[in-house]
């Protein structure tokens, strides 16, 4: 896997851990208000997801062999 991917894949866990957090109870965030903090968690998971998924990692056998392609055309842009 390239950086990118990695960086990610990371940031989406990261998220997910968060979202984990808020759900039982737990304050990840230092803030009071749970309103706030909610809405924080929220749009976190959500971009994180959005993130990590719509972008083309090359993780499964067909996507590394694209990024072959891509690289052996002068195409890829990572």
């Amino acid at each position: 896997m390239d950086k990118g991917t990695v960086i990610r894949t990371a940031a989406l866990a990261v998220a997910l851990m968060n979202q984990l957090l808020v759900m039982f109870g737990k304050s990840p965030l230092p803030i009071d208000a749970e309103m706030v903090e909610q809405t924080i968690s929220f749009f976190f998971i959500v971009v994180t997801s959005v993130w990590a998924w719509f972008k083309n990692n090359y993780v499964t056998e067909t996507g590394k062999k694209q990024k072959t392609v891509l690289i052996e055309n002068d195409c890829y842009r990572g």
